[in-house]
């Protein structure tokens, strides 16, 4: 048995803003990916991973039926035989390991479950938001839905605020341009739990409140609109302002052998990173207008190339 794939995602944009209603950008990205499996003779990952299975099991089983209704006894045979999540996603990373998981779940065992083939109203979206949710916080104490939506629809998600988001589309690829959007791997393993507290810890300073608003979501909201629009000049000005708005006040979400290379980008114009996800590790999200500069500034980090400009 094999169960479709479900991708990795990006949120471009919107990290620990959409939180509070900044807008944000979601992209799926099929470099990584899952789909549900079973095997004759499962290895140790897999037997791992049904062991998970069968915790998470027991939290779809106290989601209330007016939210979602599953095939429970068809989910727990399965389980029960072995059934396992095989994925080339990495946990911790920030591009949605569990949301790829609770995508393939959804699609294989919800009752009357809405699909991509139907008018995607925003009625739709923000209902298959609100299951996601309340699934995905089996793994994460508390989610916004949005990784699973991506990986369940496997097509960009445009933000506004958190009862107003659609799909849309993104300018398509420059193959041979120079300027790329790119994963740096910081080779640490990142919680997003212990960093979602930390920010809201945060939130209950004034000061850190008003930045939110006044810089933070101001800049995230300026550069999704300029991605979208395709207006790279801008939207790398604004990139440079969200990287120092990062730097100076998410410090703890930044890996601390990573702050002289955060600010030598800002220094040089050569790069510009910020989070990608809720970071603590993981990866971080690099923007440059010259990848191979970059790549020489960068020299000794594995790279990944996201998106062409």
């Amino acid at each position: 048995m094999k169960g479709p794939l479900f991708y990795s995602k990006i949120l471009l944009f919107g990290e620990y803003g959409i939180i509070k209603d900044s807008k944000g950008l979601s992209i799926p990205y099929s470099f990584y990916n899952g789909a549900l499996k079973m095997d004759e003779n499962p290895s140790e990952e897999a037997v791992k991973s049904n062991a998970s299975l069968k915790n998470f099991v027991s939290h779809l089983k106290e989601i209330k039926e007016d939210v979602v209704v599953f095939n429970l006894n068809r989910l727990e045979e399965d389980v029960n035989a072995g059934m396992y999540f095989d994925s080339s996603i990495p946990q911790g990373y920030g591009v949605g390991s569990s949301g790829a998981l609770v995508a393939a779940i959804y699609d294989k065992y919800a009752q009357d479950k809405i699909t991509v083939l139907e008018n995607l109203t925003r009625e739709k979206l923000l209902k298959l938001k609100s299951v996601f949710s309340e699934m995905e916080s089996f793994f994460h104490g508390k989610s916004s839905g949005l990784d699973p939506l991506n990986s369940y629809l496997s097509i960009p998600i445009l933000i506004h605020s958190k009862d107003n988001i659609e799909a849309t589309g993104i300018p398509s690829q420059s193959h041979n341009g120079k300027g790329a959007v790119f994963l740096l791997d910081s080779g640490i393993i990142g919680e997003t739990a212990p960093m979602v507290s930390i920010f809201m810890e945060n939130m209950k300073q004034e000061g850190f409140r008003s930045m939110l608003k006044d810089q933070f979501t101001k800049h995230t909201d300026a550069c999704v609109d300029d991605f979208l629009k395709g207006d790279i000049k801008s939207l790398f000005k604004n990139t440079k302002q969200l990287s120092k708005v990062v730097l100076n006040n998410f410090k703890p979400m930044i890996p601390m052998q990573f702050h002289e290379l955060w600010k030598k980008g800002i220094d040089t114009n050569e790069y510009y990173l910020k989070l990608c996800g809720s970071g603590g590790g993981g990866y971080i999200l690099g923007f440059t207008e010259n990848f191979e500069k970059a790549k020489q500034s960068l020299k000794g980090y594995k790279l990944e190339v996201v998106y062409n400009f």
